[in-house]
């Protein structure tokens, strides 16, 4: 199991269709999702991306884990306002989206996967 690449079209279905409900966050996912917003040449992407499918085989079942590319998805970049790469967004089945940015050792994503997603 590896962390899933999502194309616009994917993210309007399994996470949230910003298209049809602009003014409200309604996430779509059957599983707290966790997605990573990333760029090809970023270091810090690359050495995260190892983790991230780790955690996905981990987590399997619990959590859905996505990847991103930025520079090939450049609405839903700006729609979260992504400033820097790579940049997390946790995705709870309640509540509002966090978002954390830079790369994140696997202790402290574990920890952020438990309290945010599946607290």
């Amino acid at each position: 199991m590896k962390a899933k690449h999502l194309t616009k079209e994917e993210f309007l279905n399994k996470v949230a269709n910003y298209e049809t409900n602009p003014n409200e966050w309604k996430f779509l996912g059957e599983r707290p999702a966790l997605i990573d917003f990333y760029a090809t040449w970023c270091g810090p992407c690359k050495m995260l991306a190892p983790v991230l499918d780790e955690l996905a085989e981990e987590y399997d079942g619990k959590i859905d884990i996505y990847k991103i590319d930025v520079d090939q998805e450049e609405e839903l970049a700006g729609l979260f306002a992504i400033r820097s790469v790579p940049t997390l967004l946790f995705v709870p089945m309640k509540g509002a989206p966090q978002m954390a940015q830079g790369a994140m050792p696997k202790p402290a994503l574990k920890e952020a996967i438990q309290k945010v997603l599946l607290g």
